[in-house]
């Protein structure tokens, strides 16, 4: 009797057990790659509950559709987007990823593929032979597609895969990157600015980016005009804050460049009134804080790009 109560209840209880380990495996494949139920699902009963076929599969058919919904959505306007900005020691890099919404624009996947493409840039530039002063290079879409990742697929690939998961057009429109000798020191700034502190190694992204960089005569921490303690590198990303916000066009040269006769229509970067304090000019505050611009360039997302974006503004040794 008891035989025949074993013998119907352990057949059940291995289903049971079955069960709960495909949908264990099942719950950790949708978590990891972010697909759907029904292909994660499929992808474990192909490759007999094997997760790392299973996942391998899920990616190789998101290229392959990706790559579908990419060439089926080319076209169609693209005036949304990030601006990524990420500085790794001498390296600095500023990149612009549209989309065709601003709620694509907030989604997790864009994200992280306009961080990947900021930290693609940036290690392109590691590779390129620099000269004795700034090293500036400015990227269009077509050749921030072939930029190869560590996994040999190019930031075309990765591209391709996001828009297949996000499912509306997107495109890689323009990046700048710098490289600097020990001379020279490099900073960025994004806005809106996150609301906590990022980790150096983590490309910052908002709607407007600006990359500046600077020499400095100061290695110590200075006293700025409100009396807070600031190093050389705060007041230059201050100054990177104020690019954001006033537009300037230029740096300026003291005593050749000319304050404009409306201090509104001002586009000289150091006859501007600062931004963080009103009562200074930031050529003021250079001239304060001993920092020299060497260059910048202001990304905002969406403007059509100039093509001097490609020069340096100003040649200083």
């Amino acid at each position: 009797m008891l035989f025949k109560h074993l013998s119907r209840l352990l057949p059940a209880t291995g289903i049971r057990l079955y069960a709960t380990a495909e949908k264990s495996a099942l719950a950790t494949l949708r978590k990891k790659t972010g697909y759907t139920f029904a292909n994660c699902k499929k992808a474990l009963e192909l490759h007999n509950n094997d997760l790392a076929k299973a996942e391998q599969w899920l990616k190789e058919q998101a290229t392959a559709m990706g790559w579908s919904k990419a060439t089926k959505l080319e076209g169609r306007n693209t005036a949304q987007g990030l601006i990524g900005v990420l500085v790794q020691r001498n390296v600095g890099a500023m990149v612009e990823v549209n989309c065709e919404t601003d709620f694509v624009a907030r989604n997790a996947s864009f994200q992280r593929f306009v961080q990947v493409a900021s930290a693609a840039c940036v290690r392109h530039l590691e590779k390129v032979e620099s000269d004795a002063n700034l090293t500036k290079v400015g990227l269009n879409s077509e050749a921030l597609k072939q930029i190869v990742l560590d996994d040999g697929k190019s930031l075309g690939d990765h591209l391709a895969l996001m828009i297949g998961t996000v499912g509306e057009n997107a495109s890689l429109n323009r990046a700048i990157c710098y490289k600097v000798p020990d001379s020279i020191q490099l900073t960025g700034y994004v806005h809106p600015a996150p609301s906590e502190e990022i980790p150096h190694d983590v490309p910052l992204l908002g709607k407007y980016g600006s990359l500046v960089a600077f020499k400095s005569e100061h290695s110590t921490v200075q006293v700025g005009a409100d009396g807070a303690e600031l190093s050389p590198a705060q007041v230059a990303r201050k100054v990177c804050q104020h690019i954001v916000g006033m537009k300037p066009e230029r740096i300026g040269v003291p005593g050749k460049d000319e304050p404009a006769a409306d201090k509104d229509d001002e586009t000289c970067l150091i006859h501007q009134e600062y931004l963080v304090d009103p009562a200074y000019t930031v050529g003021e505050v250079l001239e304060a804080n001993r920092l020299q611009i060497v260059d910048f360039q202001r990304f905002a997302c969406g403007e059509k790009s100039q093509p001097e974006e490609q020069n340096v503004r100003a040649a200083t040794n």
